[in-house]
């Protein structure tokens, strides 16, 4: 009976209850009420818009989204949290201003993106801007200061200079710096005195000199050479003499065409010839000549010569050197018979205090051949010999 009584006790005090419970959570609502159940009373917090997306509360107009027209950002539109405003008239949706359009920072909504202007190749932009050149057209069409000409006015394109410095200043402005350049580094002009041989010749009883020289004015492609060539005995008449006055022109880095005239002085009669040869540095730093010689007679003939420097020290350096003769005919007034006539072998071993004074000693075998040998030992001379030689080798 007592546990009767007690439940009927609690049983009442529950449902005197229930009236407040009820109460106290309708801000909260049902998905069943309708807005003006469920809307805060006048002094109540808002209804926010995450309580709303839980269900707690409805916004006050469902159409404005649930962030509102102010509070919609881009983002929360693409996630479905909220809906955009239609954009205003001249202004795009992300909210593009038309003067930040005219910037460049954002585009207007319907509006077709603008192609950057097109670069003038001969003056990009950034020389335009140092004033180191003008643009053949502006930004948008127009000319180098802006102003919008018609298509038909505007200036021809400029043709592109090979040279930089030609773009900017001209090709006549800058042709006598060039030429300037020129003179200074590469095309100066040189001299030099070099005597190669100038030696005397022992042997037994037939003491004698010999000399070669060559002296050259100009630059590095075009010379003027002159050379002087003899031989003697000691005691005796001057032997024999050859000068040469050459033009000298560079046909490579390492040779050098020579044209010019030809001079026999001394024992014998005279002869003027024309001479055209080559001289120059072959492969194995072979120092190398040879000449051909038409004289004024009607005669033809040739020599060439080879030397190597052979360096045993910085200073002291042995010579080599071979020397022929040939001549086309028979010349019996100069004891020449036809084909090879003569040639040299010499071997010279020099000492350089300086590299423009070099003594030397040294050994030389000279020897006719042919038709010129018989002719010698015809007139009673000899047709060979060998001989030691002292001598300077020197330029300047």
């Amino acid at each position: 009976m007592n546990r009767l009584l007690s439940s009927g006790v609690a049983l009442s005090v529950l449902v005197a209850a229930t009236p407040v419970l009820a109460q106290s959570h309708g801000g909260h609502g049902q998905h069943g009420a309708t807005p003006a159940q469920s809307s805060a009373p006048a002094g109540s917090a808002p209804c926010t818009p995450e309580h709303a997306a839980m269900g707690h509360c409805l916004m006050s107009d469902p159409s404005a989204g649930v962030h509102g027209d102010a509070g919609c950002t881009p983002e929360h539109a693409e996630m479905g949290h909220c809906t955009m405003q239609e954009p205003a008239p001249g202004e795009s949706a992300g909210g593009c201003p038309p003067e930040h359009a005219a910037m460049g920072h954002c585009a207007m909504s319907g509006a077709e993106p603008a192609s950057p202007p097109a670069e003038d190749p001969d003056c990009p932009a950034e020389h335009a801007t140092m004033g180191h050149c003008t643009p053949a057209t502006g930004p948008g069409g127009g000319d180098a200061l802006g102003t919008n000409l018609p298509a038909g006015d505007l200036p021809a394109p400029r043709p592109v200079a090979a040279n930089y410095a030609d773009r900017v200043w001209g090709q006549t402005v800058m042709q006598p710096a060039r030429d300037a350049l020129r003179r200074e580094h590469g095309g100066g002009t040189f001299s030099q005195v070099m005597i190669d041989l100038a030696e005397v010749k022992i042997a037994d009883g037939h003491e004698g000199y010999k000399f070669e020289s060559d002296f050259w004015f100009g630059g590095d492609i075009n010379r003027f050479v002159f050379k002087a060539d003899g031989e003697g005995e000691l005691g005796e008449p001057i032997g024999s003499v050859e000068l040469k006055a050459l033009y000298s022109r560079a046909i490579g880095p390492y040779f050098n065409f020579q044209a010019g005239v030809r001079q026999d002085l001394g024992v014998g009669p005279d002869r003027t010839h024309a001479v055209v040869g080559v001289e120059g540095l072959a492969p194995y730093w072979l120092e190398v000549d040879g000449y051909v010689y038409f004289s004024t007679e009607g005669e033809v003939r040739a020599s060439a010569s080879a030397e190597y420097d052979q360096r045993i020290t910085q200073r002291l350096i042995l010579q080599p050197k071979v020397e022929f003769d040939l001549s086309a005919q028979d010349i019996p007034e100069l004891g020449l018979g036809a084909g090879l006539t003569s040639a040299e072998a010499g071997l010279r071993l020099r000492y350089e205090f300086m590299r423009e004074f070099a003594p030397y000693v040294g050994i030389v075998h000279e020897t006719k051949l042919g038709r010129t040998a018989d002719l010698a030992r015809i007139a009673g001379e000899d047709a060979s010999s060998i001989n030691a030689v002292v001598g300077i080798r020197a330029w300047f």
